[in-house]
């Protein structure tokens, strides 16, 4: 008994402290909010990626091409589509001093707190036969990013990024190179390579740290196959393909625009393994098909308010259920074949009043019920399975106190329209996930990027909860150092 209360104590005595941190990040902000720094410097009124060795290249504050580093501004995004260059004669790297060398890391220490009310854990019955909620915190810190990129002669560009989870176990999550402005024509950009999608809303460039909301849960939404029971616990998931729109890709892409980048069109032949290297899958038997990516977008001057952007994109694939050969049982690597069908589209809105700017996207999804009910080609579909359909949105805002301060909030929300088995509840697999955090930026250099992050993400998934069917609530407190050098 007295052990109990002494746990108890200490769980509030721990909420108390997560509490006033957070109360502190909070008050911070709002003394910070009504601080102007000697060194602050105004924003462009014309909103790259995150790479201050593109700022020492030409002499500019990191400000000039990032609304709030890392997020793109207009202009940002223009130098991007420009192949990283300003179209002027500092472009070619024979003009720059040999001293110059285009890499900047990236690293973020970090407390966070995670927590998750109904996690699988070893019960009275046996080894994960219950639920309970699981909470952690302490001291941590992120990956390392190693980014290099430029150009490698006037309109020849590339970009390569190492990249480390927390451990320093390295993978390539960019290796491109590409042709810019092919015949003189800025509507003739030829990419080639594993690079992010021509996502107006870019993953890596997100504002946002915590596990939760690190990437857009819209992107990588797949839906639950059945829910967790305590004969089976754990909601079962899709099995023979794992796919983001968030993730980089392997392939090629055409890329046009226009001279002042209002209008822009872009077109990608892919891989179907999800940017995974050596025709490796997340199930072991990659296809030997591709799919096709496309995005178009426009801007627009809207009186005093200045550019608007509005667009559209699709994702068309398919996707191997088994594979055509075995080796010892395991699936030889490229050989996978009865492969289905899957489609992910949407439409995006970016508005900017002036301090504040809105993205706005509907989001649409559906999966072949083979895919759906992870059901091989070469077999007879379960009785009942259909095609799997969801719509998803995201409203994300972020307003810009000051060049140093900017304040973050992101609603996303996901609902099945069609669960693959119509005996799942209707509600199975819904998701809403609620952000909110900000970042301040003590100083704005051409040298290095700085920023003081501080955030809490919160997520409910309907039906999800592994043994008892119930919701599943996982909740994210980060505060660090987010910095590039």
């Amino acid at each position: 008994m007295y052990e109990r209360g002494s746990q108890s104590k200490q769980k509030k005595r721990i909420t108390w402290a997560a509490s006033a941190l957070w109360l502190a990040f909070l008050l911070l902000a709002v003394i910070l909010g009504n601080t102007r720094s000697v060194t602050a410097s105004p924003l462009p009124t014309a909103n790259v990626r995150a790479l201050p060795a593109f700022a020492r290249k030409y002499g500019m504050p990191c400000s000039s091409c990032h609304q709030a580093w890392p997020m793109l501004s207009p202009f940002g995004q223009a130098f991007k589509d420009n192949g990283y260059q300003m179209m002027n004669d500092r472009d070619a790297p024979i003009y720059q001093q040999p001293a110059y060398w285009p890499v900047t890391f990236r690293i973020t220490p970090t407390w966070h707190r995670e927590s998750q009310n109904r996690t699988l854990v070893d019960g009275t019955a046996g080894p994960l036969t219950a639920e309970g909620q699981v909470t952690t915190h302490g001291f941590d810190w992120s990956g390392l990013d190693f980014h290099t990129g430029g150009t490698l002669a006037k309109n020849v560009s590339f970009y390569v990024l190492p990249s480390s989870d927390s451990t320093a176990t390295f993978h390539f999550e960019t290796v491109m190179a590409r042709l810019d402005n092919l015949l003189g024509s800025t509507w003739l950009n030829i990419k080639l390579g594993k690079f992010e999608l021509d996502n107006l809303l870019s993953e890596k460039r997100i504002l946002t740290l915590t596990n939760i909301a690190g990437t857009y849960a819209n992107y990588h939404f797949q839906p639950l196959v059945s829910p967790g029971s305590p004969a089976a616990p754990g909601a079962v998931s899709e099995g023979f393909y794992k796919f983001g729109i968030g993730d980089n890709q392997v392939g090629i892409e055409w890329m046009g625009h226009s001279k002042d980048d209002r209008t822009r069109v872009s077109a990608a032949l892919l891989n179907s393994n999800d940017g995974q290297p050596n025709f490796t899958a997340a199930n072991g038997a990659t296809g030997r098909n591709y799919n096709g990516y496309f995005a178009a977008s426009q801007a627009f001057e809207l009186g005093s308010l200045g550019l608007q952007r509005v667009g559209a994109f699709a994702y068309i694939g398919r996707a191997p259920t088994f594979p055509q050969f075995t080796q010892n049982g395991a699936p030889v690597v490229g050989t996978g074949i009865g492969n289905k069908s899957f489609y992910r589209d949407g439409l995006i809105g970016m508005w900017y009043f002036k301090k504040l700017d809105v993205t706005t996207m509907f989001f649409h999804g559906w999966d072949s019920a083979f895919l759906g009910s992870n059901t091989a080609a070469n077999t007879p579909l379960p009785a009942g399975a259909q095609a799997p359909t969801w719509n998803g949105g995201l409203f994300e805002t972020h307003y810009t106190l000051n060049p140093q301060l900017i304040l973050i909030n992101r609603y996303e929300l996901i609902r099945m329209s069609r669960q693959v088995f119509a005996t799942n509840p209707g509600n199975f697999g819904n998701e809403d996930v609620l952000t909110f955090g900000w970042r301040y930026y003590p100083f704005i250099s051409s040298r290095a990027g700085f920023a003081f992050h501080n955030e809490y993400a919160i997520m409910w998934q309907r039906g999800a909860s592994p043994v008892t069917g119930l919701d599943l609530t996982t909740s994210s407190l980060l505060a660090g150092f987010d910095f590039a050098f």
